[in-house]
C-alpha cells in the first residue's frame, strides 16, 4: 500500500517540478479529487495540488448526508435529484463501510403550510399530506433499483416512535423515507488516496500563483507555491483543471480572461449536539417548517447529533464563522419541535462552509433559490472550470468534466469510475470479520472497532497493525470519543497529514465531537507528529498557536465578542 507521508510529498514536488503531466487538477476537495481520480484511472497522468488541506473547505462542512435532495422537489428539479439518488446509490456500492443507509421521520403538525421548503401551499394546509406522499413516491422511483427503501406513512404513534423527541402536541402524523450519510472529510481523503494508488501525483500546502501560457496564449501549466518548503514549482500539463469550489471564478480570473459564470457562495450553519441531550434514536428528524421555508436535519452522528443548515449570503469565504444570530435561529426551531428546552451551554461544536452556488452573470438571483446542478466551462484560455454540485454529485461531476478532455484528445469516453472500489472499499464486507476479531483480541472497545471500520474499511488493519506493535497506539485520545492514538500515526504515514489541524479536523472529527474542541489533547497530537515529521520545536509551536488562534476565534464570534474575520 503506497504511503503519503511527509517523505512522500517531497518526492511529489519534485515530480511536479520535472515531469509533464496529462492533467493538474487545482483544487483539493471533493470535486479535485474526484476529477483526479476519473481521470487517472481513464489513464492520464494526473497532478493534483491544493492550497491548503484536503477537505480543508466546504467538503468538510457539509450535513454528512450522501442525498438526491428532497428539499429540490417542489422545485420541480427532477434532473438533479435522479442525478443525486443514482449517484447516491454508486457510493453505497463503491464504498460501503464509509457510506450508510439511514432513516429519516418527516413529521406532520396541524397547521403546517409549507413542509420541506414548500413554495407552495394549499387552503388551510388540505391535501398537504397527499402532495409529501406524491413527493416521495417520485423520491423513491427515481432512485430506481439503487434506491435504499421505500418510503411510509406513519400514524402519530409510529412518528412518536422513530422520534420520541418530538414535541406531541399539534402532531397528526408523518412520514419515513431512506437516504445515505457519510463522513465527508474521509470521503475526500480515501479518494484522494485511491486516486494515489492508482498513480495521481499529490500534494496539499500548494497554492496557485499564476498560470503559464505556450505560444498560442493557451495554459500549459501554472506556478506553484510550497507553503511548507516555502519555495516555488512549475508544473506543466497538457490540460488544467479548476476544481475549486468557491474559489472557482476567482482562478478563472487569473487567466486573464473574464469568468462566464459566477459562484456565488452560500453560507451553511450547523451545531453539533450530544446525542444524550437531544434524546434521539437512529432515525434522522427533519424539522417540518421554518418561517423562512429552511429544511433542517436532526441527524445522528456517533454519540454526537448533527443540526442544521443555513442557507445565508456570503462573509468571509477564507474563515467561514458561525455568528450568534445564527445559533438563536437554530436553536429555535430545535426548542419548537422537540421535547426538550436546549440552550448555547448544551453546543458541543458548531461549523460552517460555503456551497459554490453556480449564478449567471448580470443575473439577480439569492442563494436560497439558485441551483445545486453544476456546469463544466471550457475558457478561451484552455482552462477547464468545474463548479456548482453538491457532495453527492462530485463523481459525475469530475467524470463529466474528464469527458471534456477526452473530446479534446478525441478519445471515445469510458466512464470506470461507476464500478470503481474507493480505497478501503474491496472485500469490506469479508475483512469486516477480521478486523473485528482482531480488535476484540487487542482490547479494543467495540465502539472504537466500528469506528476504524467504518472510516477506513479495510485499512482498519494497518492501524491495528500499530496497535500490535506497541499497546500504548490502542490508547483513547479522548476518554468518551472512539479514536486512538495509532490513527495519528496513520494519517502522518499514509494520508499526507502535516499539521495538527489536519489530523483533528479532517483525519478525526475530534475538532467537531470534542466539547473542548481538540484543544486539550493538542499538545499530545503536536508531540506525536513532531517525531513522526522531525518538526523542530518553533514549528511545533506555530501549528499550534494556528489551531488554538482559529479555534478562539470561533469561540469568541459564536459569543458575539468580535466580528468574524
Amino acid at each position: 500500500m503506497r504511503e503519503l507521508s511527509f517523505n512522500v510529498r517531497e518526492e511529489n514536488l519534485s515530480q511536479l517540478a520535472s515531469q509533464r503531466f496529462d492533467v493538474l487538477v487545482i483544487g483539493g476537495g471533493v470535486t479535485g479529487v474526484g476529477v483526479a481520480l476519473d481521470a487517472v484511472s481513464r489513464g492520464y497522468s494526473v497532478a493534483l495540488v491544493e492550497k491548503k488541506d484536503f477537505a480543508s473547505g466546504t467538503s468538510s462542512k457539509s450535513t454528512k448526508l450522501v442525498h438526491g435532495g428532497i428539499r429540490y422537489l417542489p422545485n420541480f428539479d427532477f434532473s438533479l435529484v435522479h442525478e443525486a439518488l443514482v449517484e447516491r446509490g454508486l457510493l453505497l456500492q463503491n464504498a460501503s463501510y464509509l457510506v450508510k443507509p439511514i432513516e429519516f421521520v418527516l413529521p406532520m403538525y396541524k397547521g403546517d403550510r409549507h413542509p420541506v421548503g414548500m413554495p407552495f401551499t394549499t387552503p388551510k394546509g388540505i391535501g398537504l399530506g397527499q402532495i409529501l406522499n406524491i413527493g416521495l413516491t417520485m423520491y423513491d422511483s427515481m432512485a430506481g433499483r439503487r434506491g435504499t427503501g421505500w418510503h411510509r406513512h406513519l400514524k402519530r404513534a409510529g412518528v412518536i416512535k422513530r422520534a420520541p423527541a418530538l414535541v406531541t402536541e399539534g402532531l397528526e402524523d408523518g412520514f419515513t423515507y431512506y437516504d445515505a450519510q457519510t463522513n465527508d472529510a474521509r470521503l475526500t481523503v480515501m479518494l484522494m488516496r485511491t486516486a494515489s494508488q492508482y498513480g495521481a501525483t499529490i500534494a496539499n500546502y500548494c497554492e496557485l500563483t499564476s498560470f503559464t501560457k505556450n505560444k498560442h496564449d493557451k495554459i500549459d501549466g501554472a506556478i506553484l507555491h510550497d507553503k511548507i518548503g516555502d519555495r516555488d514549482i512549475a508544473v506543466h500539463a497538457r490540460h488544467v483543471i479548476n476544481a475549486t469550489g468557491i474559489f472557482a471564478d476567482s482562478v478563472e480570473e487569473m487567466t486573464g480572461v473574464e469568468p462566464q459564470v459566477t459562484v456565488e457562495p452560500s453560507k451553511g450553519v450547523h451545531l453539533v449536539l450530544s446525542r444524550e441531550d437531544l434524546k434521539i434514536g437512529d432515525a434522522a428528524i427533519v424539522l417540518p417548517e421554518t418561517e423562512d421555508k429552511r429544511i433542517l436535519f436532526i441527524v445522528p452522528w456517533g454519540s454526537r447529533v448533527i443540526y442544521g443548515t443555513t442557507d445565508t449570503g456570503s462573509g468571509d469565504i477564507e474563515h467561514p464563522r458561525v455568528m450568534q444570530d445564527e445559533i438563536t435561529y437554530l436553536l429555535k426551531y430545535l426548542n419548537r419541535y422537540l421535547n426538550v428546552h436546549l440552550t448555547e451551554d448544551n453546543i458541543v461544536s458548531t461549523y460552517a462552509g460555503y456551497r459554490p452556488l453556480v449564478k449567471p452573470r448580470r443575473t439577480n438571483m439569492s442563494t436560497a433559490k439558485l441551483s445545486r446542478s453544476h456546469s463544466v466551462i471550457e475558457s478561451s484560455s484552455g482552462l477547464v472550470s468545474i463548479v456548482g454540485g453538491k457532495l453527492t454529485t462530485y463523481r459525475r461531476m469530475a467524470q463529466d468534466t474528464v469527458d471534456i478532455l477526452s473530446k479534446r484528445d478525441n478519445v471515445k469516453p469510458v466512464h470506470p469510475t461507476v464500478n470503481l472500489p474507493l480505497l478501503g472499499g474491496a472485500g469490506w464486507p469479508r475483512v469486516k470479520q477480521e478486523v473485528e476479531q482482531r480488535g476484540r483480541a487487542l482490547g479494543l472497545s467495540a465502539e472504537t472497532i466500528a469506528h476504524l471500520g467504518n472510516s477506513y474499511g479495510t485499512e482498519a488493519n494497518v492501524i491495528l497493525n500499530y496497535v500490535e506493535q506497541d499497546a500504548a497506539n490502542g490508547t483513547l485520545l479522548i476518554s468518551d470519543l472512539p479514536y486512538i492514538r495509532a490513527e495519528v500515526l496513520y494519517g502522518c504515514q499514509y494520508e499526507m497529514a502535516l499539521t495538527p489541524t489536519d489530523i483533528l479536523s479532517r483525519r478525526t472529527s475530534i475538532t467537531l465531537e470534542d466539547r473542548q474542541r481538540g484543544l486539550g489533547i493538542l499538545d499530545e497530537i503536536a508531540e506525536i507528529m513532531s517525531s513522526e515529521h522531525s518538526w523542530p520545536s518553533a514549528i511545533r509551536q506555530q501549528f499550534n498557536d494556528e489551531y488554538r488562534e482559529e479555534i478562539e476565534g470561533q469561540l469568541a464570534t459564536e459569543k458575539g465578542l468580535q466580528p468574524a474575520r
